[in-house]
C-alpha cells in the first residue's frame, strides 16, 4: 500500500486479525512494545499509523528523534537503536477487544523475542496491558523492579488518541523520563 493513499473503510474492515511486521533487530537499546496493531497500522503494515495515534509526535517530543517521523518511516527506527513489536500480534479496532488469555500467551511470545534479540530496555506502551500480560496488577508507569528476559522494563502510557488519561504533554514527560534513563552509554 502507497504511503500516501488513505486506506479505504473496507480495507479497514477486512484487516481484522491481520499483523504487522516488528521493527527489530538483535541488541537494540530500546524495543518499544504496543499492545496490539490497529486495523490501520495491518492494512499499511506500519506501526502506531492510525491518524489520531500520537506515538510519533511523543517520539520526537521526548528527544527520541531528531525530526518527526511518518509511520511509514518507522525502519529508520532501527539506525537509532530502537524497535517496535506488540504484545499480541493480531490486529483489532480497540485494544480492549483482546483477552486475557491472549496478553498473556503475547508475553510470552514476547519473551522468546527479548531473549533471542537482546534489547537493552523494553518499553510496554499501555499500563494496563502490561498488569495483564505481566501478572502485575499493582505496576505503575515508569520502570519497574524486575528485568524481563535481560532487559529492564520500562511501562509507558499507551499514546493511542484513545487514551484520553494522557494529553501530549503528559505523554512528553513520560517517555522523556526513559529517554534519559536510558541515554545509550548509561549503566542501569
Amino acid at each position: 500500500m502507497s504511503a500516501f493513499r488513505k486506506p479505504t473503510k473496507e480495507e479497514i474492515q477486512a484487516a481484522v486479525g491481520r499483523t504487522v511486521s516488528d521493527v527489530i533487530a538483535p541488541d537494540l537499546h530500546i524495543l518499544f512494545c504496543g499492545i496490539n496493531p490497529s486495523l490501520y497500522s495491518a492494512v499499511v503494515n506500519h506501526h502506531f499509523a492510525r491518524p489520531g495515534n500520537r506515538f510519533w509526535k511523543t517520539l520526537h517530543a521526548a528527544g527520541f528523534t531528531d525530526r518527526l517521523l511518518s509511520p511509514f518511516e518507522d525502519n529508520l527506527l532501527l539506525q537509532q537503536g530502537y524497535g517496535i513489536t506488540n504484545i499480541v500480534e493480531r490486529a483489532t479496532a480497540r485494544a480492549d477487544e483482546l483477552a486475557t488469555e491472549e496478553l498473556v500467551t503475547g508475553q510470552k511470545q514476547l519473551a522468546a523475542k527479548v531473549r533471542h534479540y537482546r534489547p537493552r530496555y523494553l518499553a510496554i506502551l499501555g499500563i494496563s496491558a502490561y498488569r495483564t500480560a505481566f501478572h502485575q496488577p499493582k505496576a505503575v508507569i515508569g520502570q519497574q523492579q524486575e528485568l524481563f528476559q535481560g532487559a529492564v522494563i520500562w511501562v509507558l502510557p499507551n499514546p493511542s488518541g484513545l487514551n484520553a488519561n494522557y494529553q501530549i504533554d503528559d505523554l512528553k514527560r513520560t517517555y522523556r523520563e526513559l529517554f534519559v534513563a536510558a541515554k545509550p552509554g548509561e549503566h542501569v
